[in-house]
């Protein structure tokens, strides 16, 4: 099955008038390229999270499908070690209670799990949440056995360095989670799976994937740049001047597709109804 990766070149100007720049700081100069590198992270990060949370099937410019994950298309996911799946397995689910609880993200790591995804020590199991759906669900406070929002958990969230100071008589056995994952907070762990929030993640939505890292080619969504090496990465290009305007121009030409589409799972917190992308991630 041929798996697309989307594909668009984006570009922002940087303009100053000669006069501004005769009194200008290098601070203040700095502080326009900081905003556009900023933006680019934005626009990046946020294209593939959009990827991520839609199920909407695009096309390239090849004509090539550019699918999200498992959406009950009636396309059937390969088998692993004897389990099977039928065309109506979707990996857009919805918690059918307003708030995240335990057993949600337990179905959601399991649901990964079940293809095979994340069970390579290889690979790290992650949790991406809103921090108001972390706050919300009371996720740091999750104990195995003790019911909280009506369900009992089956593990203990184990907090990292990130939390804050606690007092506590309870042992820790096993590792306890770094406060880090490639540049991300993590906050804790729950069944071995990591936990992030980031405001990347929409409210009233969740995440679970299984990742091998940074350009890591196990990894559920992966990103397109131009063949030739010359138009990859953020350029820099010089526009006309010195007088009356300086310029110059950033680019960057871009595109994402899923090609494990078992290698995640997402979730819409809402009491009942299908699932619905959101259309509040930045980009």
């Amino acid at each position: 099955m041929k798996l697309g990766y989307t594909f668009r070149d984006y570009d922002l100007a940087l303009r100053s008038s000669w006069k501004f720049l005769r009194e200008a700081t290098a601070e203040q100069v700095q502080a326009g390229v900081t905003r556009i590198l900023e933006s680019d992270n934005k626009l990046t990060t946020g294209t593939i999270m959009q990827r991520l949370f839609d199920p909407t099937q695009k096309s390239n410019s090849w004509g090539t499908p550019c699918y999200g994950l498992w959406n009950a298309d009636g396309m059937i996911p390969p088998p692993y070690l004897g389990k099977t799946f039928d065309g109506t397995h979707t990996h857009y689910l919805v918690t059918g209670a307003t708030v995240l609880d335990s057993g949600d993200v337990e179905g959601m790591i399991a649901h990964v799990q079940e293809h095979g995804y994340g069970l390579n020590s290889a690979t790290t199991m992650i949790v991406l949440v809103n921090p108001t759906d972390f706050d919300t669900s009371a996720i740091s406070s999750w104990r195995a056995g003790v019911e909280i929002n009506s369900v009992t958990p089956k593990w203990d969230f184990i907090p990292s360095a990130l939390m804050p100071a606690w007092i506590s008589q309870e042992t820790i056995h096993g590792n306890v989670p770094k406060a880090d994952y490639n540049g991300l907070d993590v906050w804790g762990s729950y069944g071995g799976a990591l936990v992030i929030k980031s405001y990347y993640i929409p409210v009233g939505y969740a995440a679970v994937i299984a990742t091998d890292g940074p350009n890591g080619s196990a990894n559920p969504v992966g990103f397109r740049e131009h063949v030739n090496p010359s138009y990859q990465g953020l350029r820099h290009i010089p526009g006309t001047g010195p007088y009356p305007i300086v310029e110059s121009f950033f680019a960057r030409g871009f595109g994402v597709g899923v090609r494990h589409r078992s290698a995640a799972v997402v979730c819409q917190i809402k009491a009942s109804g299908s699932y619905a992308a959101p259309t509040t991630i930045p980009t």
